[in-house]
């Protein structure tokens, strides 16, 4: 597929307003609501780096500075610790700091869609392949699904999308991609279709919010018209690209859990306190009293 250049960055498109989750977002960035006790935005970090990726490119706008501060040193907090001697919280903090410079941050002046805020990010990236992560939704699995997309990639090269499948009547309510010759974990992506009408899908695998891709898609994006919702769609930029470009899916094969939707963060909140071996006795417990209860 060409195209193999290796993939050391990640953008994370985080200056969505999140009016979903408004009052709280009023405040708090969305990408901040936490799962358990870990933000949303680093549980996709994380999945980043276990893929290998060197530098993280966030794409921020007005009143996200707390994610920036996030990924900082906090001096007083961490002097108050050190003489608290809580060595635990420390180590915990020491662990989700990017090395310095690992970490750009750039502005996405107005909410144009999600092509515009990769494109904003071209300066940083530059003429490389980079992965681009969406930061509401929260993935997991036997391999992480940047890793299996990074080990599909360096089959292939070329474009990578992560895709699932849905049931086929759900459909119509994605962003679906047409399955050619099977490659790997995946298979080539004949085409793509946002949101087909009921009974025109050209397959039930919709596309899951992660992707590695080249470079040129940057310069199709500075000229992308505004699609649907008025905005600037990724999805259109990456249908300009399939022209010249191949495009690959990889099957991902895991949860995920649409953080910016209520029901996906609440659902991911107990799924990964379920996991917790300090809380899960309590938390278990006490959904299936309110289960006994709400059946009552």
């Amino acid at each position: 597929m060409g195209q193999h250049r290796k993939v050391r960055k990640a953008v994370f498109p985080v200056a969505g307003l999140g009016t979903r989750f408004l009052p709280a977002t009023k405040a708090v960035p969305k990408e901040m609501l936490t799962v358990v006790d870990k933000p949303v935005i680093q549980y996709v970090v994380d999945e980043a780096l276990e893929a290998g990726i060197e530098h993280l490119v966030f794409v921020t706008g007005r009143g996200k500075g707390v994610i920036e501060d996030y990924f900082d040193i906090q001096y007083e907090l961490e002097q108050t610790l050190r003489e608290r001697s809580k060595t635990a919280e420390l180590t915990l903090l020491a662990g989700i700091l990017p090395k310095a410079g690992m970490a750009s941050f750039t502005r996405q002046q107005e909410p144009l869609g999600l092509g515009h805020a990769v494109w904003c990010a071209r300066d940083i990236v530059g003429n490389e392949p980079f992965a681009l992560l969406l930061p509401d939704m929260i993935m997991r699995g036997e391999k992480g699904c940047m890793k299996g997309m990074m080990d599909l990639y360096d089959e292939t090269g070329g474009n990578i999308i992560a895709v699932e499948e849905c049931h086929p009547d759900l459909a119509h309510k994605y962003g679906i991609v047409g399955v050619g010759e099977a490659i790997g974990e995946g298979f080539k992506i004949t085409g793509m279709v946002e949101k087909p009408a009921k009974g025109t899908a050209p397959s039930n695998f919709f596309i899951n919010g992660r992707y590695i891709l080249q470079p040129e898609i940057f310069e199709i994006l500075e000229t992308q018209e505004r699609g649907a919702g008025n905005e600037i769609q990724l999805t259109d930029g990456m249908l300009k690209l399939a022209a010249k470009q191949e495009f690959a899916g990889y099957h991902f094969r895991g949860e995920t859990f649409d953080c910016g939707a209520k029901d996906g963060f609440i659902l991911a909140n107990v799924a990964y306190a379920l996991e917790r071996a300090d809380i899960r006795g309590s938390v278990e417990q006490e959904i299936r009293n309110l289960l006994a209860r709400l059946k009552g």
